[in-house]
């Protein structure tokens, strides 16, 4: 092996061997701080939706593609609506992450406080508009040929929605503010395509949907001759009483400008549609799901301007603080510029790494010491064996030619020493002793060989 690639890898060994302890103490802290901060985000998340052909469920579906990008795979759970998913999300046995939820689908005719202590909010993600549809021949009686108050539609045949959906909770609420309730009505509970079938068979009069434009099932019966859509004149007053409903306006021509669909601008009450996640989500996880929503959410539609959703208003639960965050100052400046994985783990550890670098600062100061008295041990302990030669020298104990011997082998072991050339100096330095003692010996035996 040539000398200096020997000299690189003795000066790379005692390198290792002196901060080894500190690298392994690094290691240690890091792993630690790893397994407490817990900064990679799960593989896989259940979003809790709503029914098929829902827009609940195809949202679901874009969500799943975005953070499939990052390798996280979105189990998607088929629900009864937003009233379920707050139930699935309150109770840990269901193992879901996140869902859907809108606004007033709680029981409780205000806002239901014991979600706040389990529930957290990612922000609101788009209008979804009260769609209350009914027969045009029932109101051929009316003021207007329509209906315009709640008050009217008593006595009425009228779906409200499937059990777990949320609209029974939020038309409740809707109805008493009319003075009316369930019991004024024949009500019937169910899901959303049965529930539209039987009104388009005529056994109902009426139907109630709350859901975004983007329903096939309201996109139908929009177009759909024969039926009506409820006009909320008092969106505005609805909007004072209800902190979770916002009056929109359906613009006219909407629907289809050909056929000018709708042939004016209809008043409408929306409650906003929330995203939101179990208490214990990984920050990691509200971060991507908060920018895919930005994505998905984020142009314009038939109710809002481009980029006024996701929306930190208008939610009903405490804003999760990762979401906070990026409504605050965007995403993460690390993942503009680095891959995910790697900008979530910096982020996620940058204290952590802070904390751990400002302990291990004082402690490698002594690296440099110990790697030279390490070095210099090399060459040091064969002053043991030279100042052992000097002593019996001077004693006269030992024979002169066995102390020129072991003389002689200690030089030879000397020539093999290797050392980093910043310590070369010792090592001819102890050669140079040796010499020294050498001419000691050589100087003394001609007087011993007189004497005899």
């Amino acid at each position: 092996m040539p000398r200096i690639i020997r000299q690189t890898l003795l000066s790379a060994r005692d390198l290792a061997i002196t901060a080894g302890p500190f690298v392994l103490l690094a290691l240690c802290l890091l792993a630690g701080a790893y397994y407490v901060l817990d900064p990679t985000p799960p593989k896989r998340v259940v979003l809790a939706t709503g029914p098929q052909q829902s827009d609940y469920a195809e949202f679901g579906k874009r969500y799943a593609a975005e953070l499939a990008r990052y390798g996280i795979r979105v189990e998607l759970r088929s629900t009864n609506g937003a009233a379920e998913n707050r139930e699935l999300l309150r109770d840990p046995a269901q193992n879901i992450d996140l869902g859907f939820i809108v606004g007033g689908s709680s029981e409780a005719l205000s806002k239901a406080d014991e979600d706040e202590e389990t529930l957290t909010s990612l922000g609101s993600l788009f209008f979804e508009p009260v769609w209350l549809f009914y027969r045009q021949d029932l109101a051929h009686r009316l003021p207007g040929r329509r209906f315009s108050s709640l008050a009217e539609l008593k006595g009425l045949r009228i779906s409200l929605g499937g059990p777990g959906s949320g609209v029974d909770n939020l038309a409740r609420k809707l109805l008493h503010a009319n003075g009316v309730e369930l019991e004024d009505l024949r009500v019937s509970r169910l899901a959303r395509t049965p529930a539209v079938a039987a009104f388009l068979e005529g056994q109902l009069d009426a139907v109630m949907l709350v859901s975004a434009p983007e329903s096939p099932m309201v996109q139908m019966l929009l177009r759909t001759p024969g039926v009506r859509l409820f006009e909320f004149p008092q969106n505005e007053a609805y909007a004072r009483r209800f902190s979770f409903l916002r009056p929109v306006v359906l613009p006219r021509g909407v629907v289809d400008l050909g056929r000018d669909l709708p042939s004016r601008n209809i008043r409408l009450v929306a409650p906003t549609a929330m995203l939101v996640a179990r208490e214990g989500t990984h920050p990691a996880l509200v971060q991507l799901f908060v920018q895919a929503a930005q994505r998905i959410h984020g142009g314009p539609g038939w109710f809002s301007r481009a980029a006024q959703f996701p929306s930190p208003e208008n939610i009903e639960l405490p804003l999760a603080s990762e979401a906070e965050r990026f409504y605050k100052s965007g995403p993460p400046l690390l993942e503009r510029h680095l891959p995910f994985w790697l900008a979530n783990l910096i982020d996620r550890m940058w204290v952590a790494l802070v904390s751990i670098i400002a302990v291990l600062i004082p402690l490698s100061r002594v690296v440099p010491p110990l790697y030279a008295l390490r070095v210099r041990s090399r060459i040091f302990r064969w002053y043991r064996d030279l100042r052992s030669i000097e002593y019996e020298r001077s004693n006269g104990d030992t024979p002169q030619s066995e102390l020129l011997g072991r003389l002689n082998r200690l030089d030879a072991k000397a020539e093999t020493v290797v050392v980093p050339l910043a310590y070369t100096d010792e090592l001819y330095r102890l050669r140079a002793h040796i010499r020294l003692v050498r001419e000691q010996l050589e100087t003394t035996r001609p007087r011993e060989v007189s004497a005899n």
